[in-house]
């Protein structure tokens, strides 16, 4: 038996679903079906009867994969037109597409036929817009068959006549193209600083901590007047990453980038503190740089340095983090800090001279990064990096003073009390150990008569 036709799997014989399957554009063959996958037992009459064996002499002229992105139905996919490559769009990132969408009665509702571009997950048109585009490939065309709640219309995007004639929770048909997209970064946690790729950069590195960089970039305010601009393609613009000679975020940004890579990068007003401009800014306001990165280079991995190149390193870095805490960046500063004891730790290379000069520029940067976490409220960082220092020099006043101080914040008063007594019987006239002294036993004081309180209250309730 030869049939011709066409069906959905999981909507025949589960006989025709497992062979058809199992079949390429254009193979001819002959299935035999067992009941159990035909029609079993009670068989289909007039014409097939019970416990039969089908015969079935079948050919694949064509198959369209149809794909069900909820795994509840709500949203079925049809691919129309395959597209290019492999990649896909992410939350975020700005999509151009072109569509018509129409209600179950054929109605049209929205079109777009010079293309819309908007950012997957703003909630352009309706929730299927963007799970649709998620899955398809620069160039495909799909049509998506869309149920209920997922069809949902965000009525902004409709003209009025239409959105008074759409019914709630309305099924919709959507032919849709991905015309293109651009990557779109979060480049820190926040969104306060997003990447938007222009142009795609080569290979796979990026500038790190310390990058020579050579850049072109304009910064325009939101009116687009033009704020900054730097470098030429003839005479780029130099720098190093993250020695503030350009703003935090600018920065931070240009190190998620390739060579040769084009993108605009948005940066909230906030990283412009102390220019020139920043009182002028309304609140709120958000900075556009249209950057290109013409190349870099990185700095000297620490392995690959000499003994002399380690050490200027891990001075270099040690300054850099104490401009950067009299600055009141404590962030930035404990970075600092921690890139300079990775330049001397650990080398067995060093002389007894070095190796003792080592250990006093460890001692000196966990120090110094125990008050950045200290005034960052990062207590627990603090107390660790206080007792890396008291492992190497037990009596070291400074570290025993701060850990006290980050243990007074986390209210644990014993292990706080154990080191300022310490600190003072090894520098009894340090005024600040004094004073840090006066405010435990003030905490102690109003801890105690809490406590106090509370159990006067509890036998009060029992008796």
């Amino acid at each position: 038996m030869f049939l011709f036709g066409v069906w959905v799997l999981g909507e025949v014989i589960k006989g025709w679903d497992e062979g058809v399957a199992t079949m390429k554009n254009g193979e001819r063959a002959i299935f035999t079906v067992p009941p159990n996958l035909a029609y079993g037992e009670a068989g289909s009459p007039p014409l097939i009867p019970p416990n039969a064996t089908l015969v079935f002499d079948i050919e694949m002229l064509s198959w369209i994969s149809i794909r069900d992105l909820t795994g509840d139905g709500g949203i079925l996919k049809k691919m129309i037109m395959e597209g290019e490559g492999w990649a896909t769009p992410r939350d975020g990132d700005e999509v151009l597409v072109k569509y018509e969408a129409r209600l179950e009665t054929g109605m049209l509702v929205s079109k777009s036929e010079e293309g819309v571009e908007f950012h997957i997950g703003d909630g352009y048109l309706c929730p299927a817009l963007s799970r649709g585009v998620k899955t398809m490939r620069k160039g495909e065309k799909a049509e998506l068959a869309v149920k209920l709640s997922y069809g949902f219309i965000q009525k902004g995007n409709l003209a009025p006549d239409i959105e008074s004639n759409i019914p709630p929770d309305s099924s919709l048909t959507i032919q849709l193209e991905l015309v293109s997209w651009r990557s779109v970064t979060a480049v820190t946690d926040d969104k306060k600083v997003l990447k938007k790729i222009v142009k795609a950069g080569e290979g796979f590195d990026r500038p790190t901590e310390g990058s020579h960089v050579k850049v072109t970039y304009v910064g325009k305010l939101g009116d687009g007047t033009v704020f900054d601009r730097k470098g030429t393609d003839g005479e780029p613009f130099e720098f190093i990453t993250s020695e503030e000679q350009v703003n935090e975020g600018l920065d931070m940004a240009i190190m998620t980038m390739k060579k040769g890579e084009r993108a605009t990068v948005t940066v909230d007003a906030e990283f412009l503190h102390g220019h020139d401009i920043s009182g002028k800014l309304p609140a709120n306001s958000l900075l556009h740089y249209e950057v290109e990165l013409l190349d870099f280079i990185k700095e000297k991995p620490f392995w690959k340095m000499d003994t002399r190149e380690k050490f200027e390193a891990s001075e270099r870095k040690k300054l850099d983090g104490n401009v950067l805490f009299k600055a009141g960046k404590f962030w930035r500063a404990s970075k600092k800090y921690d890139k300079a004891t990775k330049y001397i730790e650990f080398d067995h290379s060093f002389t007894d001279e070095e190796m003792c000069l080592a250990k006093s520029l460890r001692l000196s940067c966990h120090l110094n990064n125990a008050a950045c976490k200290l005034r960052s409220g990062e207590y627990l960082e603090a107390s660790r990096l206080c007792t890396k220092v008291l492992d190497l020099d037990p009596l070291n006043v400074k570290a025993l003073f701060r850990r006290s101080q980050a243990y007074l914040k986390t209210s644990e008063l014993e292990k706080a009390e154990a080191d300022i007594k310490k600190a003072l019987a090894i520098d009894p006239n340090n005024r600040e150990v004094k004073l840090e002294y006066m405010e435990l036993k003030e905490k102690q004081r109003k801890y105690d008569k809490y406590q106090a309180e509370l159990f006067s209250t509890m036998v009060s309730k029992m008796s």
